[in-house]
């Protein structure tokens, strides 16, 4: 295999702990969402108006590339919300926005910004990317293709010379991990039909998530099922097959999560980035392979599978509603104050137990996600080896903390 192209490892950050961590473990690009239009408007936290400039100056210093998702149903009364946030995206140099709505795709090719096609419109062939090439330099495809059908499509821009408004040629990003919905493309009714509480508006309740029995009407007879979760599909991994990934000619690889933890970010981030970075150096092999998947492991999932990519034809189930992660975090306690001249941070322990040995969490909006092993502290002023409820603890730190900053231990998940 000839590697032509880098790969693009774009971040999801639903906060700025998720922001932050995403910068500190290797992320080419970024995407958020601001206020409701989005569709993560009830899952994460969201940016306001007033945090543009500040996500565009924290991703520039680092050549970090930013995208503003704008991919809900839009109505009418929505427009001139639109209209403000393309222009204040605009203003702050967010690079591009992506878009489903073509009255989103049009303000923004009126303001002057790039567009990016959102996996909402569900792009599955060459001909359908011609025509949104007119508007977008980058399109997402369709979740349910297979990589041999990817492959097809990026040939032929290659072939064709398909360019965006930009002048260069069209570039194709798909999915590469995180959840799955069992709507095609993620376009879904059944939280609208349930609660009318929109999933096309960003306001999904996942009620395919949770267990049901069916019954047949007629008889009363309840169906046997081998998956009580028949409608909960386990989460995409492409990282085992990354090196397939680089030949169908993809150069946007999309992390999913906004709605998750900080420390879910740092994980899957850096160890995508250490992937990504082996197969393009050649030492991608099956031992790193086993190790990273083992890294996965560590945070939320709902297990794995690759999806549609590698030609399966029916979906992979999980069986049971929650995560199968084989850690989790304890908060412990809160940031107190920082020493920058000894570079010591000083927390409260307000809940469980500390001992040398633990492999501790601090996040926070400026700190992000970092974890390491507790080594030497002080416990009220003294060196010591454990710490309870009540203490303050000071620790050696290379990075400064807040008194917004938490302080968690990271334990084995016996319930996983």
């Amino acid at each position: 295999m000839e590697l032509n192209h880098k790969i693009e490892l774009m971040a999801p950050a639903g906060s700025f702990e998720s922001l932050q961590a995403a910068l500190d473990n290797g992320a080419d690009s970024i995407y958020f969402g601001v206020e409701q239009l989005n569709m993560r408007a009830r899952a994460s936290i969201n940016f306001t108006l007033d945090d543009l400039q500040e996500i565009s100056n924290r991703c520039s210093e680092k050549n970090v590339r930013t995208y503003l998702t704008l991919n809900t149903i839009i109505y009418d009364h929505d427009l001139s919300v639109v209209k403000t946030l393309i222009k204040r995206a605009k203003e702050a140099d967010i690079t591009a926005v992506i878009a489903m709505d073509q009255a989103v795709i049009s303000v923004a090719r009126t303001v002057g910004i790039e567009v990016h096609i959102s996996t909402q419109i569900n792009v599955t062939n060459i001909e359908t990317l011609k025509f949104y090439a007119l508007f977008a330099d980058t399109v997402v495809l369709s979740r349910e293709l297979s990589l041999r059908q990817v492959k097809n499509i990026t040939e032929q821009i290659e072939k064709e010379k398909i360019k965006g408004p930009s002048g260069r040629l069209v570039e194709v990003e798909i999915f590469g991990h995180g959840a799955l919905c069992m709507a095609v493309s993620g376009k879904c009714y059944m939280s609208l039909h349930a609660y009318n509480s929109s999933a096309n508006r960003g306001a999904c309740k996942q009620n395919c998530r949770k267990k049901y029995t069916v019954i047949d009407q007629e008889t009363g007879i309840e169906m046997e099922l081998d998956n009580e979760y028949i409608m909960s599909p386990k989460d995409l991994c492409t990282l085992d097959f990354l090196d397939q990934i680089y030949d169908a000619g993809i150069k946007v690889l999309k992390i999913e999560g906004r709605g998750r933890a900080p420390e879910y970010v740092a994980r899957v981030i850096k160890t995508y980035r250490e992937a990504i970075d082996s197969v393009e150096n050649k030492t991608y092999t099956k031992d790193k392979v086993n190790f990273w998947m083992t890294e996965l492991s560590k945070v939320y999932n709902r297990g794995f599978w690759s999806g549609y990519y590698l030609g399966q034809k029916l979906g992979e189930w999980s069986n049971g509603p929650g995560s199968k992660a084989t850690q989790k975090k304890v908060y412990i306690g809160k940031g107190m104050h920082y020493f920058p001249k000894a570079n010591i941070g000083e927390f409260k322990i307000e809940a469980y137990d500390l001992n040398k040995g633990d492999t501790i969490l601090i996040t926070g909006p400026t700190t992000g996600a970092q974890e390491f092993e507790l080594k030497d502290f002080f416990v009220n002023d003294k060196k010591d080896t454990k710490a309870i409820k009540g203490d303050s603890v000071t620790i050696p730190l290379s990075f400064r903390i807040r008194p917004s900053d938490k302080l968690y231990k990271i334990v084995e998940n016996t319930e996983a």
